[in-house]
Formats: structure tokens, C-alpha cells, sequence
């Protein structure tokens, strides 16, 4: 018993620095136990073993008796068995105490492997149960060591996780290290030979994210959500935000009181420059926002290719495109768009002028079908429809006796169809008041494309003016036209005094 104490008091001691509880390491020692019989008798043996807690280790091998051995690990012969006990018959089991003396180093050292095996499967297990729903949240730890260029970390959490930070998960701007501490976001759990290991990374998308939800409170509440991240490590991260709340404004929650929350993340990615800005379901709207810090003058979308054309001034495009098209292309990421971004004077030179600077009266009819219109009766639809005539643009050219001509349309819903034709277009009058050509009845134009291509214009005409301001100022075309008149003025009045003098002189 004295032998036995110091024994199992030592894997007490190992189970205690493995975090074991007392009945997981009772349970170790009595499988070891058996690695170690097994290793005795020539095979897997039937045993009893009993660990108390004072540290007591009682072992009884048991063995069927039988007339003739097929397994010497499980089974005694008849005789055998009388030689110490008579009364043995076939079938009885026979019970066989072991003493732990008879062990020797070798079944010890057999009983501790098995040990520290079962600990690191258990080890494993945990650290896979702790990690497999965490990808994505931030740890921390400290560096171990650099091996080719990867970080082995010890976190601080899990110490015997194995977490390394390859070379392509780095900032390109930071040095880290032996014992310099670090944090990182866990973007893989992977299985290997020697068990599962963690991959962190600090160039992820997620890392900046993981960062801004533990500065921001209203992210980790729920309050404000990222919607979209991209990123380029070490040069510039774009982010865009929404609230749920409309009391809560997304971009200054994100960017605290006079920048400290968004400094504490750039001080954390070591001075990448972070552009935060409002999410936006609409890609126009959307576009222009994530060109920021740059201002956009015209947004045109072709929702069929998925690509927006940005016209910005020349003093801003050298903003929009960033340092090596970095902003730009950013921007393209984080939209989800094709992104292709023109200055104010190539746009014009591409021939661009009829979209982006057209006059108040150049307006675009554009077709839709008839069913999308409200107040057509569903008789007088299919009435059209039959005949052939779907799209607004069919019944635009009609008037009252062409609608009447209609199997199906009467009188009544002819003039019915008149007046909603008449409630949905206008005509331009403005033209006759001024004189022009009186325009024709059946030209119409869609007052919510009018209404459109209005602010269009109306920011066509911003645009124009700040080009104008660039290349000439207005104030000095004006100057130039008073000094044009003063050059005429000037030779009008030495012509004049050229005939006096020609007068006097005869």
C-alpha cells in the first residue's frame, strides 16, 4: 500500500496539470492497469480493479476454467484451478489476485502512456468542442515562436490548442516577435495527424469586423449591423453599416466620441485607414457612398450587367481612384458590382453628353406593359391584349376611334382609356409659349421619367458649372467681353480722329 500512494499520487499530480477530475483519472489509471495485464498475461484479460481515494489499488485477474485452453489470457485448465482450489468444476471463474509489485517499471510506464494518451485525445476533443462554433470571433494570445514565417501562438484560453497565423494570413505592416502578445480571428478549425489546429488570421475581412464589435456596443447588442466588409490588409478596409434603430445613427455609433472607437481599431491594424459609410439597398445610391471620401456627380446603373458607370469632377478623381485604383476597386467589392468610374470631361469626350448633360426638354419615354397600370378593368386589358396590344407604347399613337375599332371596347371604355392616357402623359407647351412649333398631339412624355431626368439635368448643370469653374471663370469670360467692346469702342474713336485730322489737314 506504502508503494501504491506515491504511484497514483503522481498521476494525481499529472492529471492536475492536464485539468483531469479524480474519477477521470481513476478511470485512466484502471485502463493503464489493463494495458499492463494485458502485457503480463499475453492478451486482453478479464479484471477487476478498484482505486479508492486514499490512493488503494486492489487488482483480480479473472479466468473461466475450462478443459482445454484455447486463450491463457482468459482461461485456466481444470487442473490448474484445483491445484487451489478442489472444489473448481468447468465454467466457475477464477479469481486471481494480482499484486502491484508484480508490475515493475514496466507496467507503470505502460499505465502512463496509457494516461497521457487518453489525456490528449481528451485534450483534442475538448479543444474541438470549444473552437467548432467560434469561427470568426476574436482570440488572444501570446507568440511562441516563428517558423518560416508563420506565428505559432499560445492562447491564452486554451494553452494546449496548437494555433498557428500563416504567412498570407499577416498585415504585410506588422512585425510581431517571441512573447509579444497578439489577437487574431479564428478563420479555420483543421484536422491534422496530430489533431485539430487552429488558423488565425489578421488580413481577414472578419478580423476588422471582430474588432469593431468589441468596440462598438451597438454592434455587439445587435443594434447596428455590418452589412458588407472588404478589405486590402495594410492599405485600406471599407465598411458599410446599418442600424435597426433610427434613432441610432450606424456611422457615428462606429465612430465614437471625437474617433476614439474607430482609433482604437486603427491603432489595432497598425494605421490602415478605414472607410465607414451607410448601407444602401439601392446600387446607385450605394455606389456612391462607397467611393467615399470622394464625391460622385452621376451614378448610371444597367441592372442587367450588374454595372454602374460613376462620372465624377476632375479635381475628384484622383480621390475616387486612390492610390494604385485601390478605392475604386474596393468599392466594386463591396457593392458587388463592375464599377467604372469616368471624370466629368472624358465622359463628355466619350460622347457621353446626351446622358448626363441634356437640357430640361430632352426627356426618354420609357415602355412598360399595360398590366402594370392601375385602372384599366381586367375586361378591357384582356380586350387589348387580344388584339394584340401589351406594352403602354401600343396604345400611346391611338386615340378614341382606334380604341373603338377594338373587338371589345366600346364607346364608354374607349373614353375611359383616353382619360387615363391623358392623366398619365403630358405635353410639353412650354415650346408655344415661347413660339416654338406647336408639338404634336399624340407625342407624350412620362411625367415620372420627366421628373427624373430633371434632377438628372439639374445635377448635369452642377457639374457643368464646376467644370467651367475649372477651366474658365465666369467672372472672366465677363471681363474679357468688356474688354473685346473697349478694343471696339477704342478703334471706333481713333478711326474718327483719323478723319478730323484728315479734315484739318485739307
Amino acid at each position: 500500500m506504502s508503494d501504491q500512494i506515491p504511484v497514483v499520487e503522481a498521476f494525481r499530480m499529472m492529471a492536475a496539470n492536464k485539468s483531469l477530475t479524480q474519477s477521470e483519472l481513476h478511470e485512466l489509471i484502471r485502463e493503464g492497469i489493463h494495458a499492463a495485464l494485458a502485457r503480463r498475461f499475453g492478451g486482453p484479460v478479464e479484471a477487476e480493479i478498484e482505486v479508492t481515494d486514499t490512493g488503494d489499488i486492489s487488482i483480480t485477474v479473472l479466468k473461466e476454467v475450462v478443459e482445454e485452453v484455447e486463450d491463457p489470457a482468459r482461461e485456466v485448465t481444470l487442473e490448474q484451478a484445483r491445484w487451489d482450489d478442489e472444489d473448481f468444476q468447468t465454467g466457475d471463474l477464477m479469481e486471481i489476485p494480482v499484486d502491484f509489485h508484480d508490475f515493475g517499471r514496466s507496467a507503470v510506464m505502460a499505465a502512463k502512456q496509457r494516461i497521457l494518451q487518453r489525456v490528449r485525445e481528451g485534450e483534442r476533443d475538448r479543444i474541438r468542442e470549444e473552437f467548432h462554433d467560434r469561427v470568426g470571433d476574436l482570440v488572444s494570445g501570446e507568440v511562441q515562436a516563428t517558423e518560416r514565417g508563420k506565428l505559432v501562438v499560445i492562447l491564452n484560453r486554451s494553452r494546449e490548442a496548437e494555433a498557428i497565423v500563416p504567412w498570407r494570413e499577416q498585415n504585410p505592416r506588422e512585425r510581431f516577435r517571441q512573447g509579444e502578445p497578439i489577437r487574431a480571428v479564428l478563420k479555420l478549425l483543421e484536422e491534422t495527424p496530430r489533431g485539430p489546429r487552429l488558423v488565425l488570421s489578421r488580413a481577414d475581412p472578419q478580423f476588422v469586423a471582430a474588432l469593431f464589435s468589441l468596440e462598438v456596443p451597438e454592434i455587439y447588442q445587435g443594434i447596428v449591423e455590418i452589412k458588407e466588409i472588404v478589405r486590402e490588409a495594410g492599405g485600406r478596409t471599407k465598411v458599410a453599416v446599418a442600424s435597426s434603430d433610427e434613432s441610432v445613427d450606424p456611422v457615428g455609433a462606429c465612430v465614437g466620441l471625437k474617433g476614439s472607437r474607430v482609433q482604437a481599431v486603427v491603432s489595432e491594424l497598425g494605421g490602415e485607414r478605414i472607410d465607414i459609410v451607410p448601407w444602401h439597398s439601392e446600387p446607385e445610391v450605394f455606389a456612391r457612398r462607397a467611393l467615399a471620401p470622394a464625391r460622385v456627380s452621376k451614378v448610371i446603373s444597367n441592372q442587367e450587367e450588374q454595372v454602374i458607370t460613376a462620372i465624377v469632377d476632375e479635381d475628384q478623381l484622383s480621390l475616387a481612384i486612390g492610390r494604385n485604383g485601390q478605392n475604386v476597386r474596393l468599392a466594386s467589392q463591396l457593392i458587388g458590382w463592375q464599377l467604372d468610374l469616368y471624370s466629368s470631361r472624358d465622359w463628355i469626350e466619350k460622347g457621353g453628353e446626351s446622358s448626363l448633360f441634356s437640357g430640361p426638354e430632352e426627356y426618354e419615354i420609357s415602355d412598360f406593359p399595360l398590366a402594370e397600370l392601375e385602372g384599366i378593368p381586367s375586361a378591357i386589358l384582356a380586350a387589348l391584349e387580344a388584339a394584340g396590344i401589351g406594352s403602354f407604347y401600343g396604345v400611346l399613337d391611338m386615340d378614341r376611334k382606334d380604341f373603338v375599332e377594338v373587338p371589345g371596347i366600346g364607346p364608354e371604355e374607349a373614353d375611359q382609356l383616353e382619360a387615363l392616357i391623358d392623366e398619365l402623359t403630358v405635353i410639353d407647351n412650354a415650346a408655344n409659349e415661347e413660339g416654338a412649333a406647336e408639338p404634336d398631339k399624340n407625342e407624350a412624355v412620362d411625367l415620372g421619367q420627366v421628373h427624373e431626368d430633371t434632377l438628372a439635368a439639374e445635377g448635369a448643370t452642377e457639374i457643368a458649372e464646376g467644370q467651367l469653374s475649372e477651366d474658365q471663370e465666369p467672372e472672366e469670360e465677363h471681363t474679357n467681353e468688356n474688354d473685346d467692346d473697349g478694343e471696339v469702342v477704342e478703334n471706333k474713336t481713333q478711326e474718327s480722329t483719323t478723319e478730323s485730322d484728315e479734315k484739318e489737314t485739307e
